[in-house]
C-alpha cells in the first residue's frame, strides 16, 4: 500500500525530486533507494515567517507496488439519446454537457459567442483599443468569461460537488498534473483555450452538439413546463429541460426573463476598481525579501476589512498578470484581470471592491423593479466611460493620489494595452463606492506596509464580480419554483462563482435534469 508523508522543505529543494525525496524517505524510514514511484498530492508555500518554506506531501509506492493508473474517463455516444438544451458553454454549460453524456443524455449548447480560437481575434482587436463584438469578447463565447481570465481553479465550494473530480476532468483533457496537488492551482490564459478546446472535440465525438454564434430569443413554457426554446440563426429544438448557464454578463437573458414574468430576485453584489502594483513590490512584501529568486512563484495576496459595517476585499488576484478590457458594448468601461500560466509579467493586479447592497439602488426600483441593480451596474459602467479617454481607455488613479482625492498629474506604466486617462474617481463614484475603497486602501496599507504607494495605480471599473440577480431554484431539485424542467446555473443564476464552483454546479443541475427525464420517461 502507498503511504504519504509530509514535509516542510525550502523552496529550493521543494523544486527538484532529487533533493526533497530522500527527506521524505527519512521521514519515512525507509531508503531512498526503495522507493518505485513517488508524486506530490500536496503543495502550499508558507511564508509568514521572514524565512519561506514549501510544504509538501508526498505519496510513496515502494518497490514491488504498482504504480498508479492515470484518471480516464469514458464518454459513449448519445447521439440518438434525448436531448437537453444548454445554454451559454462556460465551464457550467461544458461541465454538465460532459455529465449528461456520463449519463446517456444527448446535451446540446447553445453559445451566443464563437469557438475559442475564433474569440482571440475578436479580443486581440479589443486590446488594439478596437471595436467590441457584443457576443464575441473577454465574456462571451466559448470558454465564457474565464477562458481569457486568468484560470484560477481555487474554490471555497468543495462542499457543493466533487471537486477533486472537476480537477481530474481538466487534467484529462490537457491541464498539468499540478492543478490536483497545488494549494491555489491554476491553468493560466495561455494554455486555457486548449484544455476548452478539447472539452469540446469530447462533446462533439460524443454526439453531443454545439451551436456557436446562436442567441436564445425565447423560451417555450407551456403548462408550467419547459417545452422548448427559440434561438437566432436556429429553428425551435423541443426539449423538456434546459440549464441555463449564461454567465453574468448576459443581461438580455434577465430582460427576457423578467418580460415573461418569470421570477427573478435582485441581490447584492460588489463593484470597484483594478489595482495594479508592480510584482517587485508585492514579492518584496509577501515574501519578506528584496526579490523572490527563481524558486518562488510570483507572490499574491487575500485581503479583506470592514469599513463601517460595509465589506471590502481584493478579489480575483493576478500574480505576474495582465488587465484587460472586459466591457460587452462599446459605451462602456470595464476591467478585469488574467495571468499566464508562468505569471511572468513584471505586474500583479487585483480586484478591489466594496459590497452593493440592495438598499444602494432602491432609488431605481420604482422605474425598474427587480432589475434594478442591473441599471445601476449599468450606470457605473457607462459613467467610467465618461471619464476615461475614450474607446477603450479606461480612467485610471495612482493609489495614493485616490486616497486623498487628487487627479494624478501623471500615470504609472500599465499592463493594460489600450491605456488609462488622468481622473479624480472621487468626482464620479457613488460615494459609498469611493469612501469605502478609499478607507479600504488605508486598511490593506497597514496589512501590507507598501501596499498604499503611487507606485501603483487603479484602473476602472471592476463590476462584473457577480450578477446584480439571482434566478431563483429549489434547493432540493435546483428548478426554478415557476418552470419545471429550467435550472438556472452558476454565475449567471447567482448561485457560484469561479471556473470550478461553476463547474460543479453545472454537474449538479445535469444530474437533476437526467433525473427529471428519467422520472417522465417512467411516467
Amino acid at each position: 500500500m502507498p503511504f504519504e508523508v509530509t514535509i516542510t522543505v525550502s523552496p529550493r529543494e521543494a523544486s527538484d525530486p532529487k533533493l526533497y525525496l530522500p527527506i521524505a524517505a527519512s521521514r519515512a524510514r525507509i531508503s531512498k533507494d526503495n522507493i518505485a514511484f513517488s508524486r506530490i498530492i500536496k503543495r502550499s508555500v508558507d511564508a509568514r515567517s521572514r524565512q519561506v518554506k514549501v510544504n509538501l506531501t508526498v505519496q510513496i509506492f515502494a518497490d514491488g507496488e504498482g504504480d498508479p493508473d492515470p484518471v480516464h474517463f469514458e464518454y459513449g455516444d448519445v447521439s440518438h439519446r434525448r436531448p437537453v438544451i444548454i445554454v451559454g458553454a462556460g465551464p457550467a454549460g461544458l461541465f454538465a454537457a460532459l455529465k449528461l453524456i456520463e449519463l446517456g443524455i444527448k446535451p446540446i449548447i447553445i453559445e451566443r459567442g464563437k469557438d475559442v480560437s475564433s474569440r482571440k481575434y475578436d479580443i486581440a482587436k479589443i486590446n488594439r483599443n478596437g471595436d467590441v463584438d457584443p457576443d464575441s469578447n473577454y465574456a462571451f463565447g466559448e470558454g465564457g468569461a474565464g477562458a481569457f481570465s486568468d484560470g484560477k481553479l481555487f474554490t471555497r465550494s468543495k462542499k457543493r460537488g466533487n471537486y477533486r473530480k472537476a480537477l481530474e476532468v481538466l487534467r484529462f483533457h490537457g491541464a498539468e498534473e499540478s492543478v490536483l496537488y497545488d494549494a491555489h492551482p491554476h491553468i493560466g490564459t495561455d494554455r486555457l483555450p486548449r484544455i476548452i478546446a478539447d472539452i469540446r472535440r469530447t462533446i462533439l465525438q460524443s454526439g453531443g452538439e454545439i451551436l456557436f454564434n446562436t442567441r436564445l430569443t425565447d423560451i417555450i413554457i407551456r403548462s408550467g413546463k419547459i417545452a422548448g426554446v427559440v434561438c437566432s440563426g436556429a429553428d425551435r429544438i423541443d426539449t423538456n429541460a434546459v440549464i441555463l448557464a449564461t454567465g453574468h454578463s448576459a443581461r438580455d437573458i434577465y430582460k427576457l426573463l423578467n418580460r415573461k414574468n418569470i421570477l427573478l430576485e435582485p441581490k447584492a453584489f460588489a463593484m470597484g476598481v483594478r489595482i495594479e502594483h508592480p510584482q517587485t513590490l508585492i514579492d518584496s512584501i509577501q515574501y519578506h525579501m528584496p526579490e523572490r529568486g527563481e524558486y518562488l512563484p510570483a507572490a499574491s495576496y487575500t485581503l479583506k476589512s470592514q469599513v463601517n459595517g460595509r465589506g471590502v476585499y481584493s478579489f480575483c488576484m493576478c500574480p505576474g498578470g495582465f488587465i484587460v478590457p472586459a466591457m460587452t458594448s462599446g459605451d462602456e468601461a470595464v476591467v478585469n484581470g488574467m495571468s499566464p500560466s508562468g505569471r511572468n509579467s513584471v505586474f500583479a493586479n487585483s480586484g478591489l471592491v466594496t459590497e452593493v447592497r440592495t438598499e444602494d439602488f432602491a432609488h431605481l426600483v420604482p422605474a425598474h423593479g427587480v432589475l434594478a441593480g442591473l441599471v445601476f451596474q449599468e450606470q457605473f459602467e457607462r459613467t467610467a466611460f465618461d471619464n476615461g479617454g475614450g474607446m477603450r481607455i479606461v480612467p485610471a488613479q495612482r493609489v495614493a493620489d485616490f486616497v486623498n482625492g487628487k487627479r494624478s498629474s501623471s500615470l504609472c506604466k500599465t499592463s493594460y494595452h489600450p491605456g488609462g486617462e488622468s481622473s479624480n474617481m472621487k468626482e464620479w463614484m457613488p460615494p459609498f463606492i469611493y469612501n469605502t475603497l478609499r478607507l479600504g486602501i488605508q486598511n490593506f496599507g497597514k496589512k501590507m506596509r507598501g501596499f498604499m504607494t503611487n507606485e501603483a495605480m487603479l484602473l476602472g471599473v471592476e463590476s462584473r464580480t457577480s450578477s446584480p440577480v439571482r434566478i431563483p431554484r429549489d434547493t432540493e431539485t435546483l428548478m426554478h419554483p415557476q418552470i419545471y424542467g429550467l435550472y438556472p446555473c452558476a454565475e449567471g443564476a447567482g448561485y457560484a462563482g469561479g471556473i470550478v464552483s461553476a463547474a460543479i454546479d453545472g454537474e449538479r443541475c445535469a444530474e437533476m435534469a437526467a433525473l427529471q427525464l428519467g422520472k417522465n420517461k417512467s411516467t
